[in-house]
């Protein structure tokens, strides 16, 4: 196969930062590499520390404790880097004879864990009604007198907002204030969170992974890294994934839904005996046999639970390195189809599916989630309504007031509209549940600050 029709593993894992490009020393060494210092810059930044009060499924706080954007985050980066460092035993030995080496195999678990840590960092409040809300704003509310004003790509991006090109805007772009390059990461971490690599116009179910204004940021990750092209000259863009997509995406499949059933259950919502069989179909029954005998040995239902999910996490982190093992060649050629799960063992694929099944039953159509999604449309669709009067209209006496309510890194006097509209977009999928909402009553009069 031609090198033009291939990934390279050598081009692939690139430790050069995004906007300090012409600071980079490939020969430099030390006790950190780069992409660990991804994983640390991202551990202490303040997008990643407000996902602690952002929804992942169920409302925040409680009684009982239950996963936010922050620890299903942390979770995600536990269970991808197991599951790269799985897939790097592999590709070490089996790329062992080769003249570019297989010393870039070492670094591929801190680049999944860094861009695990990334993946949600653009994820609005109240989780995927959040995305809903501020794309319906404009597709069928309010903010839809705006599209004569705007271009056919620009109106595709506002009308299809994706926290996970938002995600790769608030890595990359440079707001106003801040350093080139964003965060600065590096171009691996940076394209291992790209999920959907074409542009809003291409977008399938809402997904797509840069927006109009990241495009040429995205373009130049890509190639300097040789991910392949799909779209010819004049189409809208493009590119096959970078692989270490693949394994970022399973390991985030995996743990929201392993762990939204174990929530489930702590809350009452599914009960344990359901829980059991569902977690059980994954494994042989000489296997479910001896988990028997060591549930049998505790009392707490939540920690019978626990175990099980350990199990159920582990055998899927196996079942995918493996996949991805098998299917290097594909994936390396931009033709492998679909994500790891849908290629894994056919029992541990059915088990996958009856938790899918069972969440879709029991959670995503459970009061406690309808009623915070209904609550979190309110508040986005009334946010991005006053919010996008303020840009548009900055010489009102209220839109004065609101406009000093951003922080001053949003460009609220871009001089285009789109540029003005993504600065409301940046605010509010910024914000955390708390903010939002603390934020909505103060509009609305219903709360006032302390005197």
């Amino acid at each position: 196969m031609a090198d033009s029709n291939v990934m390279r593993w050598e081009r692939l894992v690139n430790d050069k930062r995004f906007g300090l490009e012409d600071y980079h020393d490939p020969r430099k060494s030390g006790t950190r590499t780069d992409f660990r210092r991804d994983y640390d810059r991202l551990v202490f930044s303040s997008p990643f520390r407000r996902l602690q009060n952002k929804t992942q499924v169920f409302p925040l706080p409680g009684s009982v404790f239950v996963h936010n954007r922050l620890t299903h985050s942390m979770e995600v980066a536990c269970v991808g880097k197991s599951m790269a460092d799985a897939v790097a035993v592999e590709l070490r030995r089996r790329h062992s004879g080769e003249a570019a080496g297989t010393e870039h195999f070492d670094h591929i678990g801190d680049i999944v864990s860094a861009a695990c840590l990334a993946h949600d960092l653009g994820n609005p409040p109240f989780g995927h009604s959040g995305e809903k809300a501020m794309a319906a704003f404009f597709s069928e509310g309010p903010g839809s007198v705006l599209r004569p004003q705007l271009s056919e790509a620009e109106w595709a991006d506002l009308t299809r907002f994706e926290g996970n090109a938002n995600a790769f805007r608030v890595l990359s772009h440079q707001f106003k204030g801040r350093r080139k390059g964003g965060f600065a990461m590096t171009y691996s971490t940076l394209a291992s969170i790209v999920k959907y690599p074409y542009e809003s116009s291409l977008s399938e179910k809402g997904k797509f992974g840069f927006f109009v204004s990241e495009r040429e940021d995205y373009v130049r990750v890509a190639d300097e890294l040789g991910l392949l092209r799909l779209s010819a000259p004049g189409e809208p863009l493009r590119y096959a994934r970078h692989p270490l997509v693949y394994i970022v995406e399973a390991a985030d499949d995996i743990c929201y839904e392993v762990m939204d059933i174990e929530d489930a259950h702590k809350l009452k919502i599914i009960p344990t005996r359901r829980v059991i069989d569902a977690f059980m179909s994954f494994f042989p029954e000489e296997r479910r046999l001896r988990m028997e005998e060591v549930m049998d040995a505790v009392d707490d239902p939540n920690e019978k639970i626990a175990y099980l999910r350990s199990c159920v996490v582990g055998t899927l982190v196996e079942q995918c390195a493996r996949t991805f093992i098998a299917n290097e060649d594909a994936i390396l050629a931009g033709k492998f189809d679909g994500p790891l799960l849908a290629h894994i063992g056919e029992r541990e694929r059915h088990g996958y599916e009856q938790c899918n099944a069972l969440s879709w039953e029991k959670i995503y159509r459970s009061p406690e989630v309808v009623d915070i999604e209904l609550a979190g449309n309110r508040i986005i669709s009334f946010l991005m309504e006053k919010l996008t009067e303020a840009v548009t209209r900055p010489e009102l006496h209220y839109s004065r007031l609101l406009l000093a309510k951003f922080p001053q890194q949003y460009d609220v006097a871009a001089p285009t509209l789109y540029g003005k509209l993504q600065a409301v977009l940046d605010h509010v999928s910024a914000m955390t549940d708390v903010y939002a909402l603390d934020l909505y009553r103060k509009l609305n009069g219903m709360s006032l600050p302390a005197v």
